[in-house]
């Protein structure tokens, strides 16, 4: 958003509706299936005039977007030029589509994300995540760097050696990495005398896992990588369905939206906007979008945000950390979970690398937990004892060869590890 983004509150709020209106004027009149659903619903324009008439609107599930994925698709098929496919961690991968404007879009979303994060056009940057495998990522970092003018390395994914020859070669100051891959880099710099505290690197943006706790300090994960290796690091939050990327400031005090590109709602069970703080589920419609447009789309993703004004000084919408998946959510033993509160616990207890996540329902119908750890890992009973101390309750803990549980989380075909296995389901 540029300057726009330090603009008061009422004149951004403003902008942003007149956005959402241009937005839903197009959706009505070029989308079959959100033609289909105002149909259906009786929904009249004219009756949508300001956000607290959304609720007229329904919001729009995963499930409805794959049940239906050639309905959302907006512009005559000979002007789709991208084709992608969502991660899948939750199921099979959905078909999305871009046309011109939407990669076009792709790159302005980028361009102000790296501008954000403090990336300036005499930058180097090495990009380590893949810019193929129907990736949206990976491409969408190209094109803000492109926009932005940055040196681009393409390095992709994985391959630890070819990134520190990389860095060495041309040495570049920002990494756009995965975070537990930096640890990974950082295990064979040691292994390989690599000198990497004296690298080029100065600052890593990262995707895919959450390094922030809800209060913005570095959850285990982030502080482990902090303590190794002295580069700052950045958050970012995004996926396929939004065409969009939330990312920190160098206040790192949450994910800054970017509303002239997305209009964000966070609801609460009822479909009613929770207050700053309190915590709901994503609902995004993007703003611009042309080929699959989204309206009230609703991400799953459980988290808070903040509305008041950053230290840097913009005026728009921040993201927490993700606190999970909605339908993620366990209930064990009385206790409220989602994932991500047992691998910060496993992250924090340091002794375990490599894991698995589990659930199940007993023969009762109540969710059951299994941890799967390396049969190296001798100390169960103190593990258990680890999970008590920081979450009241234990998950059971299963040890299997080191092998298989990378087999299970690495899938044929899957762009990256898949580290929970729901089958409740």
């Amino acid at each position: 958003m540029g300057d726009e983004s330090f603009k008061n509150s009422a004149h951004l709020k403003a902008e942003q509706w007149r956005l959402f209106k241009k937005q839903l004027e197009y959706i009505s009149q070029n989308s079959p299936y959100y033609k289909r659903i105002f149909k259906q619903y009786s929904i009249s324009l004219e009756e949508i005039n300001s956000p607290d008439d959304l609720y007229k609107i329904p919001v729009t599930t995963k499930e409805e977007l794959q049940q239906f994925n050639k309905d959302f698709i907006a512009v005559p098929e000979d002007d789709i030029i991208d084709f992608v496919t969502t991660s899948g961690t939750l199921g099979n991968p959905v078909n999305f589509a871009l046309n011109e404007a939407d990669l076009n879009r792709l790159a302005e979303n980028e361009y102000q994300s790296f501008k954000l994060a403090g990336v300036k056009k005499s930058d180097k940057v090495q990009i380590t995540t893949t810019l193929d495998r129907r990736f949206m990522a990976g491409l969408a970092y190209f094109l803000g760097l492109r926009k932005l003018g940055a040196g681009i390395i393409r390095t992709g994914s994985g391959l630890p050696q070819l990134q520190w020859e990389s860095i060495q070669r041309f040495q570049p100051n920002y990494l756009v990495a995965v975070p537990s891959f930096l640890l990974k880099m950082i295990q064979y710099a040691e292994d390989h005398h690599i000198d990497y505290e004296n690298s080029s690197i100065k600052a890593a943006i990262c995707i895919g896992e959450p390094l922030r706790d809800q209060d913005f300090q570095l959850n285990s994960l982030g502080r482990k990588i902090k303590e190794l290796w002295d580069i700052e690091l950045f958050s970012t939050y995004a996926s396929t369905e939004m065409a969009t990327a939330f990312t920190e400031c160098p206040e790192h005090k949450g994910n800054h939206v970017q509303e002239n590109l997305i209009y964000t709602e966070i609801l609460d069970e009822n479909g009613k906007n929770v207050q700053p703080g309190e915590t709901g589920e994503l609902v995004v419609t993007p703003l611009g979008s042309q080929t699959m447009p989204l309206l009230r789309f609703a991400t799953g993703d459980i988290l808070s945000y903040h509305d008041s004004t950053c230290k840097c000084g913009r005026n728009t919408r921040r993201l927490s950390p993700v606190i999970g998946r909605k339908q993620q959510k366990i209930k064990l033993k009385g206790t409220s979970l989602y994932p991500q509160h047992i691998i910060e616990v496993l992250n924090s207890y340091g002794r375990i690398h490599s894991f698995l996540i589990e659930a199940r329902l007993d023969e009762v119908g109540n969710d059951q937990v299994q941890v799967i750890v390396p049969d190296s890992f001798k100390d169960t009973d103190e593990l258990k004892d680890y999970f008590r101390s920081q979450l009241n309750v234990a998950p059971e803990i299963k040890t299997i060869k080191s092998e298989e549980i990378t087999q299970l989380k690495f899938t044929k075909g899957s762009r990256k590890p898949v580290v929970f296995r729901d089958f409740r389901y």
